[in-house]
């Protein structure tokens, strides 16, 4: 780009910067040192320009008396007429009026002084040119298809879209995204316009060239009180894009958890797949939203629908390692044998990306169904009714059991024995598998045995059992009846222990 010392003078800049003070006295002495009055810098913009624009209107009188030619635009196709309209500056517009200035012109985007004027919101403007001026077509369109009314909604001008109305401005025309006034004043969460286009009556699910109604707009934003009014006045909450999108869909995958609230009030149906299989929930679990999840899951989301990888929303979480989201989803229940394309499943997919955590969180829980199921017709006495949690265990009642259970893994069992254990204890092929995934080292089967004891006392402790005794005769049933008594005597040391275990 040129420098403005490329294209004018000293004097010359010095001229302009004396008409954007509106130091009339330094542009008298400049001129009558025979300064060019009409001289342009890089952009094109004379004098003339820098008055209009910045409302200096005795330099502009001054220049008008050098200067007639008043329709000149500078490179963005902005005259003096329409910088005076864009900046809101009335008396510089009516004098520019008076000298003969064409005020049917446009700039390089097809906004005329009625488009500048109604997107920077200067309302005496507008009453000028409409009550003053004639021939002006209220509902002329930019070279986006934009009119007044649209520019002003898309602003957040409420009082020129008042006025626009009021002058029996088209309510309903489309830009060239086929984008209404409503569209543009939700999308940039302008609620008070929003209410006056409303009360024009419009189509609340009329939609974009996307497919995009009013509503899916504010959910894209998060623009809580634009969804609010849009639900208030009966908006189709369940309307879809060309992609199937609902409107869940949007502030699922953004996080906004008080939209989502909303729309679930409103009855939005939680289980929508869009264009990629994907529902809400997928969304929300792949953007690691865990208030939005938990939202879903209390609102009966379906955990176990597919996307088109054919992955279940916790094949999502097992991939990335969120414990946080897990535990919501292996709490509320869900289908732990469902595979994706690949042939894995939510436990495989945790094992491969070395996710051990949740690898003992899934286990834990495949093997509290497998109880749960078993145990359908005991009643609720079946369960000791504790907090249900899959995470790791540190609760202090279980610290000394659990200091048995790592000193047995490291110090006494030989390799290959916890899977012996393992297999006693109902741990299937798939869960052992999951388990040696982990490599530590040539010594791994000790975390591999530890962690399996920690899933096993999980699973006693849910259930009421005594995890002393069962200990014992999985140790006795595995031939290490020598360890048996020695561990049996170390778990029974602590008195805090859940159950002792004085006769085997």
């Amino acid at each position: 780009m040129r420098d403005e010392d490329d294209v004018m003078l000293w004097s010359e800049r010095e001229f302009h910067d004396a008409v954007k003070k509106n130091d009339t006295e330094k542009m008298q002495e400049l001129i009558h040192k025979g300064v060019e009055v009409k001289v342009k810098n890089k952009d094109e913009r004379k004098a003339l320009h820098w008055a209009a624009g910045a409302g200096n209107e005795e330099a502009l009188r001054l220049l008008l008396e050098h200067d007639t030619d008043v329709d000149e635009q500078d490179v963005f196709g902005m005259n003096p007429l329409l910088l005076a309209a864009w900046f809101g500056h009335l008396k510089i517009l009516q004098m520019m009026v008076s000298r003969g200035a064409k005020f049917n012109c446009e700039n390089k985007d097809g906004l005329s002084m009625l488009h500048c004027a109604a997107q920077r919101g200067h309302v005496k403007v507008l009453e000028f040119i409409m009550e003053d001026l004639e021939n002006i077509h209220l509902d002329k369109a930019d070279n986006s298809g934009k009119t007044a009314l649209h520019l002003a909604a898309e602003h957040g001008h409420l009082e020129v879209v008042d006025f626009l109305i009021g002058m029996g401005c088209s309510h309903g025309l489309k830009d060239k995204e086929e984008n209404t006034a409503l569209h543009l004043a939700v999308k940039h969460g302008h609620p008070y316009v929003l209410q006056r286009i409303l009360e024009t009556g419009v189509d609340v699910d009329d939609k974009n060239i996307d497919g995009l109604t009013a509503l899916h707009l504010a959910a894209q934003g998060g623009h809580y009180e634009c969804i609010k009014l849009l639900l208030e006045s009966n908006c189709n909450v369940n309307a879809l894009t060309n992609k199937n999108s609902t409107a869940l869909h949007y502030v699922a995958q953004r996080g906004f958890d008080r939209e989502v609230d909303l729309l679930l009030e409103a009855g939005v149906n939680v289980n929508v797949v869009d264009h990629q299989q994907s529902t809400a929930l997928h969304l929300a679990v792949f953007n690691n939203h865990t208030d939005v999840v938990r939202l879903l899951i209390d609102a009966g989301c379906d955990l176990d629908i597919t996307d088109c990888r054919q992955q279940t929303a916790l094949h999502i979480v097992a991939e990335r390692g969120w414990q946080d989201l897990a535990e919501m989803m292996l709490i509320s229940g869900v289908n732990l044998n469902l595979t994706d394309k690949q042939g894995k499943t939510s436990l495989e997919v945790a094992a491969r990306g070395n996710q051990v955590v949740l690898v003992d969180m899934i286990i834990k829980a495949d093997r509290f169904y497998k109880w749960e199921k078993d145990h359908m017709d005991s009643g609720p006495d079946s369960w000791s009714g504790r907090p249900l949690s899959f995470k790791q265990d540190h609760q202090p009642e279980t610290q000394h059991l659990r200091s048995v259970l790592w000193t047995l893994a490291t110090k006494h069992l030989c390799r290959g024995e916890w899977r012996f254990l393992a297999q006693h204890w109902g741990f299937s092929d798939a869960h052992i598998r999951a388990i040696e995934q982990q490599w530590t080292g040539m010594k791994s089967f000790k975390e591999h045995g530890h962690r399996m004891l920690l899933i096993w006392l999980h699973g006693e402790t849910v259930s009421g059992q005594n995890p002393v005794k069962g200990l014992y005769e999985g140790l006795v049933e595995i031939s290490r009846t020598d360890l048996a008594e020695c561990i049996r005597q170390k778990a029974n040391a602590e008195t805090s222990s859940p159950k002792n275990c004085s006769l085997m």
